[in-house]
């Protein structure tokens, strides 16, 4: 009998008392009426839905409070609800609500505590992973790359370290980013918020975390389905897209002064997943600057952040980070930056005969005929004029411009010498002096 074994990441297991939870007492207690008051809640079901701990901790916490007299059964069974008994927020637990509102405004699901992340961190760090050829090849399928650029990228990757890519402009640098984050294919586990030193820290961002299917708890259902800490969210692993925008105070913790609370760092929400600096030396602060910020990370897995008391302290920094240039790395790193950086790979434009592979693929795509009198005339006549130099991006430019040109023509989609030098016009800007 074939036994079939899950190589998932393994997930974080939900806690089963207050004391698991390892948390404050009293930051949980204050979470628990935040909650209830700001939405409203009397059921326990309901309650362990919106601060995400199973019922059985939910219920520890309510009876707690209800000792200090800050809340008090109403004495009702709720007949929609399974007779569940409904609790409400006594006048002392509303003056306390409010009091701690006043101090920070977090309410809902309840943090994980920093130390507990981080065991979460390494059960489903990103150099656990091994990608195969066939990953990389089946998530780089829609692009035409030389076999000797997966012979490095492939241990690059599964190294989950660091990786420069540097080459002329409009080659997929970004596109084969993309295609590593495709290839890594499982989820992990985000959580929602962390806490340290009694500071709450939000780290799930839906705009970052595309949260996996999931499935819902009844919790009247005697077969419980949940079998994680729903503090998490099961997620795609992350990914982080960077560009001309990014600057060294997007990399520190960001503190809302009303809700008193703190928001994770771009770095902190791709954990476990990647980190793309997309066209660097475009950016404000010089390349090496950036650089320098990522040496001690890169190198430790760590990273040291610091709360607005200026308390220092470390995060786990388990992220391929992919920087991506078009300058060749010498102009914009020095010899020691770059020898922190792991996997530094050259990507270049593709040979000519890579570039009418590419061409054709790109045309059959967008249903335009090959024309072979049209490709000899730019292979043969465009092309030397700019020294025989091909780029991944033209054959979608010069097949685009075409397309607008028939459409506009009122012609059926079509490749002639003429057609194409119209196109090529638009690609490059003649060298000429403007008259102001």
């Amino acid at each position: 009998m074939n036994m079939q074994v899950s190589t998932g990441v393994q997930p974080p297991p939900p806690p089963s008392s207050i004391e698991d939870m390892q948390l404050p007492v009293v930051m949980m207690r204050d979470i628990l009426l935040k909650t209830m008051f700001r939405k409203n809640l009397d059921l326990v079901s309901e309650v362990a839905v919106a601060i995400c701990l199973p019922r059985a901790v939910t219920q520890e916490l309510i009876d707690m409070a209800r000792v200090q007299r800050l809340l008090e059964a109403t004495g009702t069974l709720n007949a929609n609800s399974g007779g569940e008994m409904g609790y409400q927020l006594t006048d002392a637990g509303k003056s306390r609500a409010l009091d701690a509102l006043s101090q920070s405004e977090y309410f809902g699901a309840m943090p994980v505590p920093l130390s507990v992340y981080r065991e979460q961190v390494k059960r489903q760090s990103i150099r656990n992973i091994q990608i195969t050829r066939d990953q990389l090849t089946n998530a780089m399928g829609h692009l035409i790359l030389p076999n000797t650029l997966l012979d490095h990228l492939g241990p690059a990757v599964s190294a989950g370290r660091s990786i420069l890519m540097y080459g002329p402009p409009g080659n997929g640098k970004s596109s084969i980013s993309n295609g590593i984050r495709d290839a890594m294919g499982d989820k992990i586990f985000v959580p929602r918020a962390i806490e340290y030193s009694g500071q709450v820290i939000t780290v799930y961002d839906p705009i970052v975390h595309s949260s996996a299917e999931v499935e819902v708890d009844d919790p009247n259902s005697l077969r419980r389905r949940r079998t994680f800490d729903t503090r998490y969210v099961r997620c795609e692993r992350p990914t982080v897209i960077t560009g001309g925008e990014l600057s060294l105070s997007m990399l520190d913790l960001v503190y809302n002064p009303t809700a008193r609370t703190y928001q994770a760092p771009l770095q902190l929400k791709s954990t476990g997943g990647i980190f793309i600096v997309d066209d660097l030396g475009r950016q404000a602060e010089p390349p090496q600057s950036l650089v320098n910020r990522w040496i001690v990370p890169l190198e430790e897995s760590k990273d040291i952040l610091a709360l607005q008391s200026g308390e220092k302290f470390e995060v786990p920094f388990d992220t391929l980070v992919i920087f991506s240039t078009n300058f060749h790395p010498n102009e914009i790193f020095d010899k020691a930056a770059l020898r922190r950086i792991f996997y530094k790979i050259k990507i270049d434009g593709p040979c000519q005969q890579d570039f009418l592979k590419i061409f054709a693929m790109v045309a059959r795509k967008k249903g335009m005929p090959l024309d072979e009198a049209a490709l000899i005339h730019l292979i043969k006549e465009k092309y030397p004029t700019i020294d025989n130099v091909y780029a991944n991006y033209q054959p979608v430019f010069l097949i685009d411009q075409m397309i607008s040109i028939c459409e506009f023509e009122g012609i059926p989609y079509q490749m002639s010498p003429e057609l194409l030098d119209r196109a090529w016009a638009n690609m490059f800007v003649k060298e000429e002096d403007i008259v102001h």
